[in-house]
């Protein structure tokens, strides 16, 4: 992997955690998530019309990531309702990055090298601790259950659309059109159901910061997959677990003890060791 590949996803896991903070911090979290998903989709429909449109072997990966991250946003709210973040978020994207890298050597047929295995292996270690953590913490069945199932709908997503953008010829193109799809699905399940989430002009207003980063974030990823193997893709980005403990800590007054910190170093001993091999 590249310095500059390197780089934009640990940029991207920072971006990541931020418009999370954004979800936690609002009183009604369906009404921000919601409000995320449509300003992700608002910005990426500004852009879109001056880009060539993916080629069509990519539209049935597209089709069913937007049927996943659909359900990926409803699960969002519902985990930050129910728990802290700095408990909900390590579950939520902890299991994804070991069950995308042992997929995607079977799904795209990617050899990775011992050191890569390795690093990969101290991101999940790091990352496992902390979900183990916090399954020790107040968190209830509810809780945990969603957010492990937002872990499995976030390996799905990242394993399809891995496959979708090498194929669509036009990563960006392809990431635009997903973010559009994506919230006018969510708004239609959302409406669907019994929810009427509240979407008052500050709700929407900062939905549409946070929908700016996620469409990024996310971008930026797909991106680096069509230059790099997915599985050390998808381990570094999700050390955006730890820029989550620390902006949790430093906007929530949630507390981080040593053994957080101690599995974020790991984490972290794990991204240095991705950038050496």
């Amino acid at each position: 992997m590249s310095l500059g590949v390197f780089a934009a996803v640990l940029a991207a896991a920072l971006v990541h955690a931020g418009w999370n903070v954004l979800v936690k911090g609002a009183a009604d979290k369906l009404a921000m998530t919601v409000s995320v998903a449509l300003g992700a989709a608002i910005v990426a429909a500004s852009i879109l019309p001056f880009l060539p449109l993916p080629a069509p072997d990519s539209w049935p990966f597209l089709g069913a990531s937007v049927l996943l991250q659909s359900v990926y946003y409803l699960l969002i709210a519902r985990a930050y309702r129910i728990a802290d973040m700095s408990l909900a978020y390590p579950l939520m994207r902890g299991a994804a990055p070991l069950v995308v890298a042992l997929s995607g050597a079977l799904v795209f047929g990617e050899t990775l090298r011992s050191g890569q295995w390795m690093a990969i292996g101290l991101i999940s270690a790091g990352i496992g601790a902390l979900a183990l953590g916090a399954f020790r913490q107040p968190l209830g069945a509810a809780g945990g259950i969603t957010a492990l199932c937002n872990a499995m709908i976030i390996a799905s997503y990242t394993l399809v659309d891995a496959s979708g953008v090498r194929l669509s010829g036009a990563p960006v193109a392809y990431a635009l059109l997903l973010a559009v799809l994506t919230g006018v699905v969510t708004l239609a399940l959302v409406f669907a159901g019994r929810a009427r989430p509240r979407l008052d002009g500050r709700t929407l207003g900062l939905g549409l910061v946070g929908g700016a980063a996620t469409t990024l974030s996310y971008g930026v990823a797909l991106w680096a997959m069509t230059r790099a193997p997915v599985a050390p893709v998808a381990a570094l980005r999700e050390t955006s677990i730890v820029f989550a403990l620390v902006l949790s800590h430093l906007v929530f007054g949630e507390k981080v003890g040593g053994r957080r910190i101690a599995a974020a170093l790991l984490v972290m001993a794990g991204v240095g060791a991705l950038r050496l091999f």
